[in-house]
């Protein structure tokens, strides 16, 4: 992995990781469901600039993976925030997901052939990394609502799978 991925999983990780828990007491379900969810959309944005730039059916496959997981775990999370009269709640930790998904998406947009194949790969095994970390670490022990966590620990559980997957095609495109 390149220092810029590094350095970017480190941001993420620092965002998710450290600036959270110095919150967690602030830290509320719908600000949880909001984190959550906002990192399954940046998810499959970008796996949607994967179907329209990789040529590799291997990757291919596993973007398309990728959009059906997210987005269907987010519509469980839609749905439960609906059933629990629940406006999820844009925070500190969501809006720096965003700015830092945006900033690797234009730097993976730039690239072409092989070259973004693995940058995409190597975003996807750190970003997971990432987001399962959050999970384990501050989402899942602050959630209160006991159906917000476990929609958290089921998407865990996929999202581990994800991380297996993503590190298993990464050695394929060395």
């Amino acid at each position: 992995m390149s220092i810029a991925k590094l350095a970017g999983a480190a941001a993420l990780f620092a965002i998710l990781t450290a600036a959270a828990p110095a919150q967690a007491a602030k830290l509320t379900d719908p600000q949880i469901a909001h984190i959550a969810y906002t990192a399954g959309v940046l998810d499959v944005e970008a796996a949607k600039l994967a179907l329209k730039k990789s040529k590799n059916k291997e990757v291919i496959a596993f973007a398309t993976n990728m959009v059906r997981d997210h987005e269907a775990v987010n519509q469980k999370a839609l749905a439960l925030v609906k059933k629990l009269k629940v406006t999820p709640e844009d925070n500190d930790a969501s809006k720096s997901l965003v700015k830092q998904a945006d900033t690797q998406r234009a730097t993976m947009a730039a690239l072409e052939g092989s070259a973004f194949d693995k940058a995409y790969v190597d975003n996807e095994v750190a970003y997971h990394k990432t987001v399962d970390g959050a999970l384990e670490t501050t989402l899942i022990p602050n959630a209160t609502n006991g159906e917000l966590k476990s929609l958290l620990q089921t998407g865990l559980k996929i999202f581990q799978g994800h991380e297996q997957h993503a590190e298993h095609l990464a050695g394929m495109l060395k």
